[in-house]
This record gives structure tokens, C-alpha cells and sequence, in this order.
């Protein structure tokens, strides 16, 4: 028996009255683990009982350890009738069985019903022994560790990132089993909840097998998702990067790094020199177990660097000297091939992560994404995976093959996502093409000389830009132009990616939040004939989105989108769209022309005269844009002649030597410029809707910024204030007279206003920033819009925002007043009226909101000094990676929970918002009481994974599907780190290290 699992039960406070004659409750505990249960006393007559039980030990094998969940239920006691359920606990016993996790979990943790929710909270205690045996075919994969984080976590070092682990696991759903029609709604939840926690523990143990078969001791970026789908059974699966992590000892590693773009910012968690200088070799660190050793002053130091002390690497070309044109052709296929044995051992060279650690992204080509359409009742069967696992191994193998035409041999950002609508299932997967440095990819220095020459050659900030393929054959039209950063290479003048912003990039100006929404009705078929009209809907609902986000950048005056997101649901009678990503403009890209309108239609004056109002239109909002988001690029014209490189404040790197000829330049002029206008053709009705629905989408009020990549590119000096929320809303349709442009509307209008509610909620805040903005449509039932939406606020700093000193006083007047309306800053929204702004009164509009720091009052010390409240009593929870203003110094574990709740009384608990907030806000409880019992203060890289609402009016029921994961976490105020470093920390730290906050 490799394990012994104990567990106590201390006591239960707040328990719900069950005894109807005396007000009070007889409970008792049982627990159980496996096939065996334990029983407490019965506590008689009390609504806080002090069990103090022994410890009840379990002895099991480690994989019913990773595959179980410990399930606590509490009880009333009735002599004559069946005992009554109060409700459940289920603790996840994996964060325990790390080497340096948590050894014990011990707190209070809510007792949670399916049907009445948040009932009571109990104190448990858990402990477990693990025998280590050796042996070698055993099925556990105990110690392999977990990170929803889609970037290398903070307190570690990547030595090999080995690549793509994918599992997929099926049962029969038990709703659909012949025994649910005579079984209790509570028991079949129940039952459904179980089966879920113990398929994704199967899950995640499959994972860490692959994991160790690969040599490495972690699985970055874990995503996992599950798959309602109906008759033919349950799906969880999971995708992630296996990697091989090594813990960073040292506590100075973590220094504020400052603002200039030459100090290598985020090179730290890679490199275990404790103080890393510009010109700090990088072999301080002999190779331990044979892993590379980072140069600090690679290549992201501006000037020709100096330090040829190294050992492990070759002598360094600054990137003055020796042009990439001479030398980079035979390095260019070197590094290919290299690359490409490296990654050829995998089937599939796919990556999870979105940000990288410096020098692993070279060039990235693009997005490439696959879509297909299946009919589940098709599936020959159901019960076994192989179906599926093929259906995912055809997409994967189309995004490969993609990958390839872009000259690419991996893909970076990659996310996979199902929508399910009756026996029709669209699959989706898309990512970022990209060609990497092989020296992650395998052990040891791969012959370091060649790659490291290569990047040399690259120059800062715009490396990633360069196109992968070839000019000649490429595999699209595309408009060529010179690097506008180093004039060497070619890059292309748009790029949309799906991965956050690199973090040495050039940008110029802020980042701005871009979506495209679409809809597209479909008639009501069956099977067959209903699968091949959504297959012919798909490619040309593809192609509005991309048109969408090209027209809206360009409005926007910028030139590359990240983190893009392309969700495409499916509903009975309609299709619908939704893009989200975050709009930047890249120095080293080409300026955008404007948009251009042209008629085809018959020579009318007032047409005529309409178009060029137009025009003014479109022309005002772009001048209008540049403005806000202050892009304003250098004009080519006057620096080509040797100017001088602009100071770091302006943030954009003009790398021109003087001795350029003059001929080139003229060449890159003629390529491009303001002539380039993008030409919008209005030659029907929709046409005109397009343009319309580019010019109505509102910009943030003033002093708020939105995106929905984790770091706000061109905002760098972040308070430590965040604020996490929630928002559910759910719209009916009035079925009357829809047409795809009504519906448009309707879905815009829906969005617009729900960003609208969170501005106006988060007003306080200002100046503030929305990051991580994750929008999801799904379309649970005929006629019904659901978006939920996941963000968090961070305030920045004021001073360096532009804001007026008149805002300053308003804010600290509003501060004043506003202190003791805090804790209703969110929940003052729940009436399920439909909102006066709405402007379809038959949708009934329902808003729940939920402030992350509920009910304990957290923010009545918003004023306070941070380091007011060390001992957090609230954990803090956002979807970031990282918390601006402190330290993340211990990973306990993945915290990843499904829960389900149904209501038969709607109507009593507020309606379909009063019902979903309660929800969300125990989920919220939940999710805190677990990370609190691990030793945890803050829950990190938070996300809902899947909400999904069903409601039955007629009937007044309701039922709810809520998955939620992140990543328990210990941290430390920057305030309280008594780490007397080198550099005193600057006022304009990088956006992605607040204060010591280092983020790769």
C-alpha cells in the first residue's frame, strides 16, 4: 500500500435549521474515500458541532489518489425516517502529493448543496504518507505538478520545454441514465458532479503519465474543458505543454527591473545569476544537469555588447556589424534544421503557452486554425474514446499542415474548444505559427554556436516580426515591406497572433480591446441536412470575422492583433460569432493607410454625398483613435538619414546606420506609405451594415483602458489594486421578424452595453486598466444569447497617466464618499428588469456582477497602505499570472472545481440574474475556502472555463454548469520583501514586472 490518507473532523458552524420542532440540527460527518466510509458521532441538538473526531485512515494505491476526490458529507440524523442530506464537500487530494506542496489541508470549507447551495461551512483536517516505491510500472504519476498559467510560472526556470500532452476520457452521463427518471434531481447533480471530479483526476494522471514518459516534471498552460454531449456520453479533455521546471533558490532573482528597453527585463526567471547585469556572463551558473545558461546580455541589449568572457557561448556579432543579409541564409536553414529534428520526434509541435521566455520565439508566421463539424449520434461507440480521439487527431494534423505552408514547423498559443448543439458538434482549434530555437526544445547545449550567431543577427524587437516563409512562392497574397526597425528583413503589414505581446517588442502608443460579433441564421434540420448547413455557413462566417477585425484595426490606426480568440457557437437556428483580441501598433510593422470608401452604385448626388459623409466619418474616428491611444510613429521621411536614436520614454527603437544607401530607402518608400488606402466597396445593403457597425462601437470612457492580453501593451506602471469580476448575461430573442441584421444588432448592442455596465461599475477605479478580458457566447436554448465575461481591473499610476489635476481632485472627493458604499459597489445591480439603455425591450436583459472580494469587506481598506493587511484574510483571485506589487514565492497546486446547482423556484430567488450571482459568488467562496485550507493567499490565472445555463420558464426551474480552475498560490507584498536590492525600484517599471513582479 504506497499511501495512507488521514483525516479529521473538527466542526461545523452555521448549519441550516433541519429540525422543524426544535430549531437546531442533529448532524454527523460521513467521509469518504474509495469504496470506504467513516462515520462521526451524531452532534445532538446544535448548529455548531464540535465533532473532534480521530483520524480516520484510509490505505490506498497513489493512483486512486490522483483519480479520487475525498467526499465529506454532512447529515441529519432522523431515528424514524430516512437521514437528510445537508450537503458536500469534495477535496481534491493532489495538491499533497508534491514534493514541496502543502502537507496538510486544514481550514473551513463550505458545505455545498446542489439544490439550496452554501450551506454551513465544516473544519477538516487532511494529511497524507506516501511510501515512494520504485517501481516501475506503476500507474500513478504522483509529483509531476500542474499550472493553468500559460506562461512559465514565476518562481521557476525552464530547462527543456518538451511540447504538446493532450487525453481524453469518456463516460455515460448519468442525467441521461435510465435510473435518473426515478432518482432525486439532487442525487442525479450529485452523481454528475462525482463523475466529473473523478474523470478529470483519471485525467490529470493519464497527462502526468505522458508527462514522465517524456522525461519532464510539469504541464504548463493545462486546459482542460468537458463536453456535455447529451445521449452519447461525457467527455472530459485536456490539452497542455509537458516541461521540465527547475525551482529558482535564489530570493534576488527577483529584482524590479526598470524601464530601459537594453536591461534584459524577464530574462530573471531563467537565469540564476541573482543579479543580473547588462553585462553579467551568463556561465556564473556552471551547466548543472546539463541545461543551457542564459546570457543576460544576449541579444537584448541595444549597444554591440562587450562581454566575450563567455564560455558556453560564441563570441557575440553586435548587431551593428555583420548583416543578417550576408550571413543569414545558410544560418536561417541551419537553425531549421536543427529545429526541425528537434521537433520531429513529436507527432504535434503545438505549444499552450502564450508568453515565452526570451530567445524561444524567433518568427511568427500567423494564425492558423481548423474547424469540422460532426454528428455525435454517429459515433459507433459512444463509450470508448477512439471516435473522438480521431476527430482531434484530423484538426490537429490540418493545423500542422498549415503551420507548414507558413514555413513554420510549430505552433505557439494553441487552444482547442467544442460547440455542442442537440447531435451536432463543431470542433475547433487554432493557434500561431511560429519557428522557435531549438535550444528549449532537447537536453543539454544543442551545438550552441550556430542558433546563437542567428540571433544575433535578429534585432531587437522586431525579430518576431520577420516573416517565415518565402517571398517567392508564399502561400497568400500579402503586402511585403522592409522591417521599419532594422530594415533587413521583410515583414508583412498586418500580423495577428494568438499568443500575448512579446515582451521585448516595440510598441508604439497603448493597446486597445478589438471585437468582431456576428450572427448568422440557419434553418431549423435534422442531422445530416443540419450539419451540411453549418458547414457552408462556417468558411464565410470565418471570413466576415477577419474582414471585422481588419476594418476595426485599421479604424483603430493599428497594425497587429494578439491574443485573438475566434469562438464560433453553434444554436438551433443560428450561428453566431464572436472575436475578441487586443489591437497594438508594432513599430517594425508598416503604418496603416486609411479606409477608403467606394460606391458601385448608380451616380446619385445624395448617394454621392452620403459616401463622402462617410468618409469624413471614418477619417475623424481614426484621427480620433491615434489620438487616444497616442500612436504616433516617427515619420520615415525625416530620420533616414542617421538620427539619432530617440531616448527610451518615446519607446520606439529607430535602429538605422548611417551608411544605409540611399536607394533602399526609396525602394521601402514606393512600397508603402499613406497611399496604401484599404478599400471598403459598398455595393449592397450588408455593406453599408458593416461600415455602420464599424463606426458604433463605443471607445472606453476616459481614463479606462481595455485588452485581453494579461499585460496592457503601453501602460507600464501598474498599482498593486486589482479588482476581479464576473458578469453573466443572459437575453431572450423575440422570434417575430429576425433577420441577420436585427440579430447583429441585438448581439452588439448586448456586448457593447455589458462593457458599458462594467465602466460604469468600475468608475472609481479610474484611471484604470481592464486586462484579460475573456468574453464567451454560448446559446443555451432557442431564442436565448448568453456572454459571460471574465476580467480584471488594475488601477495605474495616475501621475503618469494623462489625466487632468481636476480628475485628481473629483477622484479623491468620490474616493471620500464612496469608502463606505464599497462593499455595494457590485451587488446594487441584481433586478432582472430589462435596463433603460436597452434598446430591444422584448430581450430581457439580466446583469449579474460579482466583486471578487464579497462579502468580507476587503475593500473598506482600499485607502489603506498595502501593506496594511499582511495577513490577507481574503484570497485574492484574478486571471492574471502574476499580482502587480508583489512576489509569488510557492505553487500549491491546481485548484480546479465543477459544480452544479438547479433551482425549482426561480422566480422566489431574483429571477435568472438573482439565481446566477448567488451562484457565481459561492463558486467565488468555494474556490477562496480551498486555496485558504492549502496555506494559500491568492488564486492566480483564474478562469471560468465553462458556464452553461439552462432554464425552463413554464416550469420556474433553472440549472447551472459552472467549471472554474487557477493556480493556489503564496505571495509577498513588495512592501513587505525586506530584499535590499541593487536597484531601487523605478517608478516606470515594465508593464509586465510590477515592482518585482517579473513576468515572461
Amino acid at each position: 500500500m504506497p499511501g495512507k490518507l488521514k483525516v479529521k473532523i473538527v466542526a461545523g458552524r452555521h448549519l441550516p435549521v433541519m429540525d422543524r420542532a426544535s430549531d437546531l440540527t442533529d448532524a454527523f460527518v460521513e467521509v469518504k474515500f474509495g469504496n470506504t466510509t467513516f462515520k462521526t458521532d451524531v452532534y445532538l441538538k446544535s448548529l455548531n458541532p464540535q465533532w473532534n473526531s480521530e483520524w480516520f485512515k484510509f490505505e490506498v494505491d497513489d493512483e486512486d489518489l490522483q483519480d479520487e476526490p475525498l467526499q465529506i458529507t454532512v447529515l441529519d440524523h432522523d431515528t424514524y425516517s430516512a437521514n437528510d442530506a445537508i450537503g458536500k464537500v469534495y477535496i481534491d487530494i493532489d495538491p499533497l502529493l508534491y514534493s514541496e506542496a502543502a502537507t496538510v489541508i486544514s481550514g473551513w470549507f463550505p458545505i455545498y448543496d446542489t439544490i439550496h447551495g452554501i450551506r454551513g461551512e465544516i473544519n477538516v483536517v487532511v494529511k497524507v504518507d506516501l511510501f515512494n516505491d520504485l517501481n516501475r510500472f506503476r500507474q500513478s504519476s504522483c509529483g509531476v505538478k500542474f499550472f493553468c498559467t500559460t506562461s512559465i510560472p514565476k518562481c521557476y526556470r525552464a530547462v527543456i520545454i518538451h511540447g504538446f500532452v493532450e487525453e481524453l476520457v469518456v463516460n455515460e452521463d448519468p442525467e441521461y441514465q435510465w435510473i435518473d427518471r426515478i432518482r432525486t434531481p439532487r442525487a442525479s447533480n450529485e452523481a454528475r458532479q462525482r463523475l466529473i471530479s473523478l474523470m478529470s483526476g483519471e485525467l490529470q494522471r493519464k497527462i502526468g503519465l505522458k508527462v514522465l514518459e517524456m522525461r519532464g516534471n510539469a504541464v504548463v498552460g493545462y486546459l482542460q474543458c468537458f463536453d456535455l454531449e447529451g445521449e452519447s456520453g461525457l467527455v472530459v479533455r485536456a490539452i497542455g505543454t509537458a516541461c521540465t521546471l527547475d525551482k529558482l533558490s535564489s530570493p534576488a532573482a527577483f529584482l524590479p527591473a526598470c524601464n530601459s528597453p537594453s536591461k534584459e527585463m524577464k530574462e530573471i526567471p531563467f537565469n540564476e545569476d541573482p543579479n543580473p547585469n547588462t553585462h553579467s556572463s551568463g556561465p556564473s551558473t556552471p551547466l548543472k544537469n546539463q541545461t543551457y545558461s542564459f546570457s543576460p546580455s544576449k541579444s537584448y541589449s541595444r549597444q554591440s555588447s562587450s562581454s566575450d568572457t563567455d564560455l558556453s557561448l560564441t563570441p557575440k556579432t553586435g548587431m551593428g556589424s555583420g548583416s543578417a543579409g550576408k550571413e543569414g541564409g545558410p544560418f536561417k536553414a541551419l537553425l531549421r534544421q536543427q529545429t526541425q529534428s528537434a521537433l520531429e520526434q513529436r507527432e504535434f509541435p503545438f505549444f499552450t503557452l502564450t508568453a515565452f521566455p526570451p530567445g524561444f520565439l524567433v518568427h511568427v508566421g500567423g494564425v492558423v486554425s481548423a474547424r469540422s463539424v460532426k454528428l455525435l449520434d454517429r459515433i459507433h461507440n459512444p463509450d470508448e474514446p477512439e471516435t473522438r480521439d480521431a476527430w482531434w487527431a484530423e484538426i490537429r494534423q490540418e493545423i500542422k499542415s498549415h503551420a507548414k505552408a507558413l514555413g513554420c514547423h510549430a505552433v505557439v498559443g494553441y487552444s482547442e474548444s467544442t460547440s455542442i448543439c442537440e447531435e451536432v458538434c463543431i470542433l475547433s482549434a487554432s493557434g500561431t505559427a511560429a519557428v522557435l530555437n531549438p535550444r528549449f526544445l532537447q537536453d543539454g547545449t544543442v551545438e550552441g554556436c550556430l542558433e546563437q550567431r542567428l540571433e544575433e543577427n535578429l534585432p531587437v524587437g522586431c525579430g518576431f516580426c520577420h516573416i517565415p516563409y518565402d517571398e517567392l512562392n508564399m502561400p497568400f497574397p500579402a503586402h511585403l515591406t522592409y522591417c521599419y526597425n532594422c530594415r533587413k528583413q521583410k515583414v508583412p503589414d498586418v500580423l495577428f497572433t494568438t499568443i500575448d505581446l512579446p515582451t521585448d517588442a516595440t510598441v508604439i502608443g497603448k493597446g486597445c480591446l478589438i471585437q468582431a460579433r456576428l450572427c448568422r441564421l440557419k434553418k431549423k434540420a435534422q442531422a445530416e441536412a443540419n450539419a451540411t448547413a453549418i458547414s457552408n455557413l462556417l468558411p464565410f462566417m470565418e471570413y466576415e470575422v477577419h474582414t471585422q477585425l481588419m476594418n476595426k484595426l485599421k479604424l483603430k490606426g493599428m497594425n497587429a492583433l494578439f491574443g485573438l480568440r475566434i469562438q464560433i457557437t453553434v444554436g438551433e437556428n443560428m450561428l453566431m460569432g464572436l472575436a475578441s483580441a487586443t489591437g497594438v501598433y508594432l513599430a517594425a510593422l508598416p503604418t496603416p493607410g486609411g479606409i477608403q470608401i467606394a460606391g458601385k452604385t448608380p451616380n446619385d448626388g445624395s448617394y454621392e454625398q452620403h459616401i463622402s459623409h462617410m468618409q469624413k466619418k471614418i477619417n475623424d474616428t481614426i484621427a480620433k483613435n491615434k489620438e487616444l491611444y497616442e500612436i504616433n510613429p516617427p515619420e520615415i521621411s525625416e530620420e533616414i538619414i542617421g538620427s539619432p536614436i530617440p531616448e527610451p520614454r518615446q519607446r520606439s527603437r529607430l535602429l538605422r546606420s548611417q551608411s544605409e544607401s540611399s536607394d533602399e530607402v526609396t525602394e521601402l518608400d514606393l512600397s508603402h506609405g499613406k497611399k496604401d488606402a484599404f478599400v471598403l466597396e459598398i455595393d449592397d445593403t450588408d455593406a453599408m451594415e458593416d461600415v455602420h457597425s464599424l463606426l458604433t462601437d463605443v471607445p472606453p470612457p476616459s481614463g479606462f483602458y481595455s485588452c485581453n492580453t494579461e499585460i496592457m501593451p503601453g501602460i507600464n506602471n501598474w498599482t498593486s489594486e486589482i479588482q476581479m469580476f464576473t458578469s453573466v448575461r443572459v437575453i431572450r430573442l423575440s422570434s417575430l421578424n429576425l433577420t441577420n441584421q436585427a440579430l447583429n444588432k441585438n448581439f452588439n448592442d448586448l456586448c457593447e452595453n455589458l462593457l458599458k455596465s462594467l465602466y460604469f461599475k468600475l468608475r472609481s477605479m479610474i484611471p484604470c486598466c481592464l486586462c484579460h478580458v475573456n468574453f464567451t457566447v454560448s446559446l443555451p436554448e432557442d431564442e436565448l444569447i448568453q456572454v459571460t465575461v471574465t476580467a480584471v481591473a488594475i488601477t495605474f499610476d495616475k501621475n503618469q497617466a494623462l489625466q487632468t489635476t481636476k480628475t485628481h481632485v473629483e477622484k479623491s472627493l468620490q474616493r471620500a464618499s464612496t469608502d463606505n458604499e464599497e462593499l455595494l459597489q457590485f451587488p446594487l445591480e441584481l433586478c432582472s428588469d430589462s435596463l433603460p439603455s436597452h434598446p430591444f425591450p422584448p430581450a430581457k436583459a439580466v446583469t449579474v456582477e460579482k466583486a471578487s472580494p464579497m462579502g468580507e469587506g476587503n475593500f473598506r481598506n482600499r485607502s489603506a497602505p498595502p501593506c496594511a493587511n499582511s495577513t490577507v484574510g481574503v484570497v485574492k483571485m484574478t486571471p492574471l499570472s502574476f499580482i502587480p506589487g508583489a512576489k509569488i514565492t510557492k505553487y500549491l497546486g491546481i485548484i480546479n472545481m465543477f459544480f452544479i446547482r438547479e433551482t425549482t423556484s426561480l422566480r422566489e430567488e431574483g429571477g435568472v440574474s438573482g439565481f446566477l450571482h448567488a451562484f457565481i459568488a459561492e463558486v467565488f467562496a468555494m474556490v477562496r475556502a480551498h486555496v485558504a485550507a492549502l496555506g494559500g493567499n491568492a488564486v492566480v490565472s483564474y478562469i471560468m472555463k465553462q458556464c452553461v445555463f439552462m432554464e425552463n420558464p413554464n416550469k420556474n426551474q433553472a440549472q447551472c454548469l459552472i467549471n472554474v480552475s487557477g493556480d493556489a498560490v503564496v505571495f509577498v507584498r513588495e512592501s513587505e520583501l525586506e530584499v535590499v536590492s541593487t536597484q531601487q525600484p523605478t517608478a516606470n517599471c515594465q508593464p509586465s514586472c510590477t515592482g518585482g513582479e517579473v513576468t515572461t
